[in-house]
């Protein structure tokens, strides 16, 4: 499907922000791992967050949907072997934190899971390195470090390194399984540590279902360690909460374009870190009054240029882009190499894509240099759904942009065009 967007000339009233996918994911992967029944509120059911619930699925838990909740009659650690092949599809949290699941299934039992064209692309090796330490047998079938992965029943335990500068999703594969280890786990992250954020939400997650864990920052730099001893994973009445990832396209839209409106259900002590978009419209001219739960916004929709570093928050990249792009001067992201090993090497296609409508691009290594005055344009959305809904936003910036293969927006934000125009009739 080609999307084509034009301009408009206001923002206004008073949206909900839909349900966090990091913590859906989470959430679905603690009630299906935990003794009884759980009731989850507010569930994304998105085309990832539905991944890993059917996988979860798969591996034993009953899942009960309702638009407003999900009830969970999770495993307590006792995961089957799935008769089938489990396809994730374009989830990257799904095959990652769920191949480190899969290990706690009965020993000698294998799962395999597999995905499509681009799932079947992203890496995997370190964290297949790091479970290797703690016993788990697991091998990618094509022996290239990426899926299809297949995993055999077994998980004892002990102490393993990881590197901390490719994938937060290893850590928190990991973290989550440890308390089914045969043994306490010792987890030490090694080198520049990005995206910590996500491994925070997943600890937060993990003490809601009951789990206890021990977390070590010494004066060594750039080390951290991670200690879990055997335990069950207890049920739990839980609210997701709004996500800023998805939120991110309203708030930029309400900074790039004359507004005034309020986004519902985002928290001010979310430990979610693209929280960081908040500061960034509110550094490049729009007025924020940051509520409990709720945010306001007011833009005369004139921005001026801003440098970021966005290493804990890379989902933002494309966002910020956008942001950038119609800014006043010379803005510059940096901190974003892992962001080349998303669904898309995102670095490198939002800055082909900027300069598809029109906008001066200078790609680096980890990040890129954008200079704004955007004409419009034809954008490949590289299957990648948060291209789609940041060039969109772009689009009701300026004007005359078509996005093409705009469909994959229902990966993470399945009733975006629908919030959209509510804000934007």
């Amino acid at each position: 499907m080609d999307l084509q967007v034009e301009k408009i000339d206001k923002i206004s009233g008073s949206i909900k922000a839909p349900a966090s996918k990091s913590y859906s994911h989470r959430a679905f992967i603690a009630a299906a791992l935990a003794e009884g029944q759980s009731i989850l509120r507010d569930p994304l059911y998105s085309e990832d967050t539905l991944a890993t619930l059917e996988a979860c699925e798969q591996l034993g838990a009953l899942f009960q949907r309702f638009p407003d909740k999900c009830i969970v009659q999770g495993t307590a650690g006792y995961i089957r072997t799935p008769e089938n092949v489990i396809d994730v599809k374009n989830s990257g949290t799904s095959v990652r934190v769920l191949s480190s699941v899969a290990a706690i299934a009965p020993r000698a039992n294998y799962t395999i899971f597999t995905g499509d064209e681009s799932l079947r692309k992203r890496p995997m090796q370190d964290l297949m390195d790091a479970l290797k330490n703690l016993g788990v047998e697991i091998h990618s079938s094509q022996s290239n470090g990426t899926p299809p992965i297949i995993v055999k029943g077994g998980f004892d335990g002990g102490e393993t390194d990881i590197k901390g500068h490719v994938s937060s999703q290893f850590i928190s594969s990991i973290l989550i399984a440890s308390p089914y280890s045969k043994r306490p786990v010792t987890l030490n992250v090694r080198g520049t540590f990005v995206s910590k954020p996500y491994v925070n939400m997943t600890l937060d997650v993990m003490s809601k279902f009951g789990i206890e864990f021990e977390y070590d920052t010494t004066n060594v730099p750039e080390y951290s360690s991670y200690y879990i001893e055997p335990q069950t994973y207890e049920c739990a009445d839980y609210t997701i909460e709004g996500d800023y990832s998805s939120a991110s396209y309203i708030l930029a839209a309400a900074a790039m374009i004359p507004s005034k409106i309020t986004i519902k259900n985002l928290y001010k002590e979310s430990m979610q870190g693209d929280k960081v978009i908040v500061d960034i419209i509110q550094k490049m001219g729009a007025k924020v009054e940051i509520m409990d739960s709720e945010i306001h916004i007011e833009s005369d929709g004139n921005l001026k240029a801003f440098d970021i570093n966005l290493e804990n928050a890379p989902d933002l990249l494309p966002t910020v882009a956008v942001l950038m792009a119609q800014a006043e001067g010379t803005s510059k992201i940096t901190g974003v190499e892992h962001a080349r090993f998303k669904e898309t090497d995102r670095v490198h296609n939002c800055a082909i894509e900027l300069e598809n409508v029109g906008v001066e691009v200078e790609e680096l290594r980890d990040g890129i240099i954008i200079k704004g005055n955007p004409t419009g344009g034809y954008v490949d959305s590289h299957m990648d759904h948060r291209m789609v809904m940041a060039f969109y936003v772009l689009g009701l910036k300026i004007g005359h942009i078509t996005i093409k293969d705009a469909a994959c927006y229902d990966i993470s934000f399945p009733n975006f065009l629908e919030v959209m125009n509510k804000i934007t009739e």
